[in-house]
């Protein structure tokens, strides 16, 4: 049985966006926390562990904005949904933000978002990372633990979820495709 502790911390929004096949991309620039103060890839394989403290209706898509809950300041659940995991197949990055325009149709943030992502921190690239994700068979309910807090983009769980039987969102050749679309704006 295939198990894995290592998660990635995104916006509950964008997990289900990535279940649902509504896209593969996501944009990182790194938490407060991260290793001195730049993203890194620490997993290539990841679960995929909502947060909902830092989600913005003002930094998406009118469609996904409207399904954002505002939470207060350090609120998280007591148990944590987890029902997928990633590969990350693709690290990209880009500085250019008419490039970052071209990719709009394949994420789920607005120009707004792009554009403040690009100026925090303008000497680090923005990271574009594309995922293949899997449907866990069941999901899993972790309790929220406080190591699990802070702004980091990477966490190590205190127990294992199994990755048995997960069904990927695309198949192989959609997928293919969906990720050479994206790749081939990038280097044109």
């Amino acid at each position: 049985m295939e198990t894995i502790t290592a998660a990635l911390k995104e916006w509950n929004i964008a997990i289900n966006a990535l279940e649902k096949g509504q896209t593969i991309m996501l944009l990182r620039k790194g938490g407060i926390r991260e290793q001195k103060g730049n993203f890194t890839v620490a997993y290539k394989q990841v679960l995929l562990y909502p947060t909902f403290e830092h989600q913005q209706p003002d930094l998406l898509k009118p469609e996904y904005a409207t399904q954002v809950k505002v939470v207060d300041s350090g609120w998280h659940p007591e148990k944590i949904k987890i029902s997928s995991f990633a590969e990350i197949t693709h690290i990209l990055s880009v500085s250019d933000e008419s490039i970052l325009n071209k990719l709009f149709i394949y994420h789920i943030w607005n120009e707004k978002f792009v554009s403040d992502r690009l100026k925090w921190k303008p000497q680090q690239p923005l990271y574009i990372l594309l995922l293949r994700t899997y449907k866990l068979s069941q999901n899993c309910e972790i309790f929220y633990r406080r190591e699990y807090g802070g702004c980091r983009s990477w966490i190590e769980l205190n127990q294992t979820i199994s990755m048995t039987n997960s069904v990927p969102v695309f198949t192989d050749d959609n997928y293919q495709s969906l990720s050479a679309e994206i790749c081939h704006i990038l280097t044109e």
